[in-house]
């Protein structure tokens, strides 16, 4: 059975999507930009905006009954390559010890505040805790 974790923003019932879906022992965590979702704001610092992200999909995923060390692909889009210093520094400190599979890629997002966004998979379990 299918199941579908919300964050709380708003932009999941806007546009109609899930912050996370759990599918058996798979949870599936959509892009996930540096919004506050408690205050609605965006940091303007990239490394703030992916701490922001992190956070958001490391609430997710323990709803799932999973945790960031149970990641198997993360998924960075950047809109700029001088934002890629600041995201790189946090992924490897949430990322580091658990080296998930990993791709980076320069895109346009939707709104100009927004520097980037990270999207997970991972295994309920796979880190072994």
């Amino acid at each position: 059975m299918v199941r579908h974790i919300s964050s709380g923003s708003p932009f999941e019932a806007r546009i109609g999507y899930s912050r996370a879906v759990v599918d058996g022992d798979m949870v599936y965590v959509s892009g996930t930009t540096g919004y506050d979702y408690a205050t609605m704001t965006m940091p303007e610092d990239a490394a703030a905006q992916a701490r922001n992200a992190l956070g958001t999909i490391a609430r997710a995923l323990e709803e799932a009954g999973a945790s960031l060390r149970d990641t198997l692909r993360v998924r960075y889009y950047i809109t700029d390559m001088a934002w890629y210093d600041a995201l790189v520094g946090v992924a490897g400190e949430t990322f580091g010890d658990i080296r998930p599979a990993a791709t980076m890629v320069v895109c346009g997002l939707t709104t100009p505040e927004m520097k980037l966004e990270i999207e997970v998979t991972a295994r309920i379990g796979a880190g072994g805790d």
